[in-house]
């Protein structure tokens, strides 16, 4: 993206691009190509694993592009909440039912059958999928968007169980509403403590936008306290805007310290909300918030798609898994950089799998895919920044071909319009993948 200015972007900005997403258009990532129904025959079956952005946008878009296809969507919550706005909901800008998704107009508008069940083991050489319960769906096509889990060994001292003390709270549900507690319980003048990985994991501008949303909420209620990040990179998405918004808003309250300064956080003692670092510096918090190395979730393993780094590589122009046929990889779980793992991302990918899904069973070349990305990020309720990005398949590979970034030293009413664009996008995409109306 490129700007005449600091404060007006281009005709192809990312605020055009959004209008498409808003719409619902397919052209955003498909090109707006439509196939014939299919005639005759037994309807091919499509399973989709997780109801997030990734899967509940392919099962809604397989049955918009062919709807004679059979298309079941597992997932085990009825009601699906985001881990993107979850900071927003620490700072006390949104409740957390402000985050939940349901699957009714799946299931009544588009014809998705839901069946609320994991999925626990899948048989490619069977094309079955077993569930929870101990049902068998068999599958023509197969798309698994399971998310990341934690990875339990990558970090001395926690696991699950320090999970309970010092939370990670980087899923939304329970782990969420325990760190909000924290907060709540945090006297003024404590000390909350960040550790962040190394990349990749889920949202790479998630860490940054946290502290900014916790120092709001301090700043609002207990403003005599103060916020530790401990990092394992030296560089992090839109580095430079967030520390300028830190230091515009919350002057020192939020103190970053990088891999190279002693950053990197190598054990945890949640007991006594502790973590040593590589060179031995010991932090103790009031509240503890360790955002631990990820993986591809559970069931990408127990497919066969998983590689040795614990993510899954695909097929650039289709997210098809490159170790498995027919069975198509979207959203964090994937190895697709320079795309980050972002649910912008995750709900692009779904549109593409589901176009590349139709167009082989129709048996019709499959167009070239494309996809963009937005990230917006929180500062304050009134301090938006933002980072866009399209990307096309490239000899083979997935290349960023156009993007752009919000301008340091921006105006207040550019911040200003920033944040409404990021709380636009939210109700969007919401729309665009569930059907979810926000106002």
């Amino acid at each position: 993206m490129k700007y005449d200015d600091a404060t007006q972007p281009l005709r192809t900005d990312r605020r055009n691009a959004l209008k498409l997403f808003a719409a619902g258009s397919a052209t955003v990532a498909f090109g707006g190509l439509s196939l014939p129904l299919r005639a005759g025959g037994a309807a091919p079956k499509v399973v989709v694993v997780g109801g997030g952005f990734g899967g509940a946008t392919a099962a809604k878009y397989v049955k918009r592009l062919d709807p004679t296809i059979d298309v079941t969507l597992i997932e085990p919550a009825a009601r699906f909440y985001t881990c993107p706005f979850t900071n927003l909901y620490f700072a006390g800008l949104k409740d957390f039912e402000y985050l939940g998704h349901d699957f009714h107009e799946l299931e009544r508008r588009y014809g998705v059958k839901v069946v609320g069940a994991s999925a626990e083991q899948v048989s490619s050489e069977r094309k079955v999928v077993t569930l929870s319960d101990g049902a068998e769906l068999r599958y023509d096509r197969l798309v698994l968007s399971p998310g990341v889990d934690m990875d339990w060994e990558a970090l001395d001292g926690y696991d699950e169980a320090a999970a309970s003390k010092a939370p990670h709270a980087w899923k939304a549900g329970p782990q969420t509403h325990l760190l909000k507690r924290q907060l709540e319980a945090m006297e003024d003048g404590g000390l909350f403590v960040l550790s962040a990985p190394a990349n990749p994991f889920r949202c790479p501008p998630g860490p940054y936008e946290r502290v900014a949303m916790v120092a709001h909420y301090l700043k609002t209620h207990k403003p005599r306290s103060k916020v530790l990040l401990l990092d394992a990179k030296d560089a992090f998405s839109k580095q430079p805007l967030f520390t300028q918004g830190w230091r515009e808003v919350y002057g020192d309250m939020i103190e970053w310290v990088g891999m190279s300064d002693d950053g990197r956080v190598i054990r945890v003692d949640a007991d006594n909300l502790t973590v040593e670092t590589e060179f031995g510096e010991r932090h103790r918090a009031d509240v503890l918030n360790v955002v631990p190395p990820q993986k591809a979730g559970y069931i990408d393993a127990r497919a066969g798609v998983t590689d040795a780094s614990g993510w899954v590589p695909v097929k650039p122009e289709s997210f098809e898994s490159v170790q498995v046929p027919d069975i198509f990889v979207v959203g964090d779980a994937t190895v697709a950089a320079p795309m980050p793992k972002s649910g912008f991302c995750a709900n692009a990918q779904g549109k593409v799998a589901a176009m590349a899904i139709v167009s082989g069973l129709a048996e019709q070349p499959m167009p070239d895919a494309s996809w963009i990305n937005t990230c917006y990020s929180l500062i304050a309720p009134d301090y938006g920044i933002s980072v866009a990005g399209v990307y096309r398949v490239v000899n083979g590979e997935i290349l960023e071909v156009e993007g752009g970034i919000s301008p340091l030293d921006a105006s207040a009413a550019f911040r200003r319009r920033e944040a409404r664009n990021a709380v636009a996008w939210y109700n969007a995409i919401s729309q665009d993948t569930w059907g979810t109306r926000r106002s």
